[in-house]
């Protein structure tokens, strides 16, 4: 079974880093485009930042400047570098990844569980 875990999560004062960590496990083939995403108390889940397998970042608007996505591949890990950090970045924190699990399989979309990310003022 697939998983995807996150950690590195936890309470920042403002202006200060976080960075966060992603790693996947299981019988994986392959995994193409990987994202975060986040979601504050009584807020729908948003999209923080993508990156695809060729190294293509996109970023929302609120943490374009500050954020910074990669990953490694030979690792199955996806990271979020979040600098200058805001009250309003207070969320929970998801990593997303499409993944095939079979050389004729397509890609489907996996989630982690998330990591709460606490900024204070």
């Amino acid at each position: 079974q697939v998983q995807l875990v996150e950690s590195g999560g936890g309470l920042v004062q403002a202006g200060g880093s976080l960075r966060l960590s992603c790693a996947a496990s299981g019988s994986i083939f392959r995994i193409d485009t990987m994202g975060w995403y986040r979601q504050a108390p009584g807020k729908p889940r948003e999209l923080v930042a993508t990156i695809t397998s060729g190294g293509s970042a996109r970023y929302a608007d609120s943490v374009k400047g500050r954020f910074t996505i990669s990953r490694d591949n030979s690792k199955k890990s996806v990271y979020l570098q979040m600098n200058s950090l805001k009250p309003e970045d207070t969320a929970v924190y998801y990593c997303n990844g499409a993944i095939s699990l079979t050389v004729a399989a397509g890609y489907k979309g996996y989630w982690g569980k998330g990591t709460l990310v606490t900024v204070s003022s």
